[in-house]
């Protein structure tokens, strides 16, 4: 998300910005929106100007005991389609300018017609302008694991929180519960109401799924971890800088599942990482269907999102490229998938090649080529992995 004054929120000086720490848990009710209170009262007795922002109690006792003594900033209110809705006011924190404010609910989309879209962009102006934010997120809404967690649970989760912004986090903090815990607090409602908590237990608090995801916030937090300690420490020795390269078609579901794995994977090594897509003639501006471009455009703005640097290779003759503005445009002397690659790979100096895994006659015709076979001996010539992604 670039300012009003043209410049990434991201890259700005951190004496300029405000500190961020989130809280993760693999679900509700795994107590984060309790540690950001008991945090706030810590900060206020000691002097510090704290103020809550936003807060969720979902009627818990303890945790809406936990809101008093704590000032409050009132709920901006909005109608929308006939109803009273409460959302965040962004615009009075920022007038009141709080050393330190709890927003909850990070992933939340905000009501059309507000000055963002998601309340992470809202956090982000906070940040901007100098004020500190305390926030949470359950990791099922992390965008680089949406496909993992659709596996899990078998719920396509729709308000996602980009990786950089976690990126730009100061400290990054897991509450952890075991899967009996969480069951046992779900039983004594106190996560739903006991209406709920049946229909609750067949199906997202299953014990088998809840390890998933405990899994998979344990990672995230150890991986926020060791890029801190890297960023703030520094490597003893460093062998080589990784860079990542996500090959992509304008097949849309698999080319939006290699983007988000590339993106583990670079965040996971703490590297740069771009994303490639070769325009064929077929689908040069004159030809390409427009949901097959609409969906192009949608898995470029992600893969910015994401932290990634957008590549769009073209051959020679009147193809136009797809029209995303933060891509960057190859002009090649023909429309070659493989030479595309290479030429990336050595302007980049790229390490790592990702590709999606074609269907078994398609591996099977592509190895037959001598194309792709010059591509596999230039990327081992030039000491290149090439990773092949399910």
């Amino acid at each position: 998300m670039i300012a009003s004054d043209g410049t990434d929120p991201l890259l700005r000086p951190a004496s300029r910005r405000g500190r961020l720490k989130v809280y993760i848990g693999m679900s509700a009710g795994v107590g984060k929106t309790y540690r950001m209170l008991e945090e706030a009262h810590g900060l206020a007795a000691d002097g510090v100007n704290v103020q809550v922002g936003y807060v969720e109690t979902h009627g818990r006792k303890g945790t809406q005991a936990l809101l008093d003594g704590l000032p409050v900033i009132p709920r901006r209110e909005v109608f929308y389609k006939g109803k009273r809705l409460e959302e965040f006011d962004l615009d009075a924190t920022l007038l009141l300018h709080p050393a330190w404010v709890v927003v909850d609910e990070l992933a939340h989309t905000n009501v059309p017609g507000s000055k963002h879209p998601k309340r992470w962009q809202d956090i982000l102006e906070l940040l901007d302008n100098g004020i500190g934010v305390i926030t949470a997120v359950n990791i099922q809404h992390i965008e680089s694991i949406n496909d993992e967690v659709q596996r899990i649970t078998g719920v396509e989760v729709t308000e996602r929180v980009p990786d950089s912004f976690l990126q730009r986090a100061d400290e990054v903090v897991n509450i952890d519960l075991t899967a009996d815990e969480l069951i046992g607090r779900l039983r004594e409602g106190k996560i739903y109401d006991p209406a709920r908590v049946e229909a609750a237990m067949r199906n997202f608090f299953r014990p088998e799924k809840i390890l998933q995801l405990r899994e998979l916030a344990l990672k995230e937090v150890a991986g926020q971890v060791e890029r801190k300690v890297e960023t703030e420490v520094g490597p003893q020795q460093q062998v080589r800088h990784e860079h990542f390269l996500a090959c992509i078609s304008s097949n849309a579901d698999v080319a939006r599942k290699i983007i988000r794995k590339t993106a583990r994977l670079a965040n996971y090594y703490h590297s740069d990482w771009s994303v490639l897509y070769v325009q064929t003639p077929a689908e040069r501006m004159d030809r390409i269907p427009l949901d097959t471009q609409r969906h192009l455009l949608n898995n470029f703005k992600l893969a910015v999102e994401m932290g990634a640097e957008v590549i769009q290779a073209q051959g020679a003759g009147p193809h136009g490229g797809i029209g995303f503005l933060p891509a960057k445009v190859l002009n090649l002397d023909k429309a070659s998938i493989a030479g595309a690659i290479m030429q990336v790979v050595q302007e980049k100096r790229v390490t790592t090649v990702c590709i999606g895994k074609p269907h078994l006659r398609i591996w099977q015709v592509i190895l037959r080529t001598s194309v792709f076979n010059r591509l596999l001996n230039a990327l081992a010539e030039s000491d290149v992995d090439l990773v092949i992604l399910s």
